[in-house]
C-alpha cells in the first residue's frame, strides 16, 4: 500500500505545473500546500540556477528532480543557457546528459565536467 501511494505522489508531482516567481526569482512546484523551488536569476538570455530547496513532506518522492526538469524545460522553452551553480542541479545534469545543450559552454567546463 505504501508503495502505491508513494507512487501516485510522484505522479501527482510530475504532472504539476511548475510556476514562475519573479518577485522571489524562484521557480516553484506547489504539491499539498508545500513548495519545492529553485532560486534562479536571469542575465539576458542566461538562467542561472542556484539553489534548490525541497521541503522535508517532499523529500524522497522525487520534488527534487521534478522541480529540476521543469526548470530546465523551462529554459529550453524560453531559449535560456543554463549556468547551474546549484550542486543539486549539476548532480541531476550528470545523469540526464540530454540537457547538455542548455548549458553555458564555460559553465560546463566549470561546474560540470560531463562526458
Amino acid at each position: 500500500m505504501l508503495t502505491f501511494k508513494l507512487q501516485v505522489k510522484i505522479d501527482e508531482i510530475r504532472r504539476t505545473k511548475a510556476k514562475v516567481n519573479n518577485e522571489l526569482h524562484r521557480l516553484e512546484l506547489e504539491v499539498e500546500g508545500t513548495i519545492a523551488f529553485i532560486e534562479y536569476e536571469l542575465d539576458r538570455d542566461t538562467l542561472i540556477l542556484i539553489h534548490t530547496e525541497v521541503p522535508a513532506a517532499l523529500e524522497g518522492k522525487g520534488a527534487g528532480s521534478a522541480i529540476v526538469q521543469k526548470a530546465l524545460q523551462y529554459a529550453k522553452d524560453n531559449n535560456y543557457k543554463i549556468v547551474p551553480i546549484c550542486p543539486f542541479v549539476q548532480s541531476y545534469l550528470k545523469r540526464h546528459k540530454e540537457w547538455r545543450d542548455i548549458i553555458v559552454p564555460t559553465a560546463q567546463k566549470l561546474f560540470m565536467e560531463i562526458r
